[in-house]
């Protein structure tokens, strides 16, 4: 079984994360938590955790990692300080130390927007901090996926959604969604070294993730 580092894996994207990767047969996700609180929710399901956090030294979190999955956000209740310190830092810290480890993949969910931060004035520190996390990854030569979802919800997912590298819409997607886009993209093939924008759609993840790939 390969082994899927989580950061992020205490939040509301992160826990369905995990749970879809405890379902499965071939990963085993790994908790990346930031204090001793948080680890019983996990020992509760079993999943198996590591103590790292994102504004410190995190390469021991890394040994035995085959892939990743970067789902941590500051939140919208911290300060531009925060953003900068976990979604843009914390990030390239984590990209750092995939490369140094030679990991098979990194999936980044990221935000919708960040191509053009300026267009969204309320959220600009934010999309800019996502931006250069992404361009971070991109340049790092580490396989990578970058899922880049519309505003998220807490609406039961559906398995259906709309995806391309650039949507020219708005629109919402569920949590639930998101997440099985992310652990869809563990795959090798699908979307290898690409970014995509997900909104809530029609057709089902597998297929539309399959079409993407074979686009581009």
């Amino acid at each position: 079984m390969e082994r899927i580092l989580i950061a992020g894996a205490t939040g509301h994207t992160g826990k369905r994360v995990i749970e879809i990767l405890n379902n499965t047969q071939n990963f085993k996700p790994i908790a990346m938590i930031r204090d001793k609180s948080q680890k019983q929710m996990f020992d509760d399901m079993e999943v198996e955790t590591v103590f790292a956090n994102l504004e410190e030294d995190l390469e021991h979190a890394f040994k035995k990692i085959d892939r990743v999955i970067f789902a941590a956000g500051s939140g919208s209740k911290t300060g531009p300080e925060k953003t900068t310190s976990i979604d843009q830092e914390g990030a390239k810290k984590m990209v750092d130390a995939a490369k140094k480890f030679k990991v098979k993949k990194f999936i980044m969910l990221s935000a919708m927007g960040t191509d053009d931060p300026s267009q969204n004035k309320e959220l600009e520190h934010y999309l800019k901090a996502k931006k250069e996390a992404d361009d971070y990854l991109v340049d790092s030569g580490i396989p990578y996926t970058i899922v880049r979802p519309g505003a998220l919800t807490d609406d039961l997912g559906l398995a259906k959604v709309k995806i391309a590298p650039k949507l020219d819409e708005r629109g919402e997607i569920s949590r639930d969604d998101v997440a099985f886009l992310l652990v869809m993209c563990l795959a090798d093939p699908l979307a290898k070294n690409m970014a995509f924008e997900a909104l809530e759609g029609e057709e089902s993840i597998k297929s539309a993730l399959i079409e993407l790939s074979q686009n581009n």
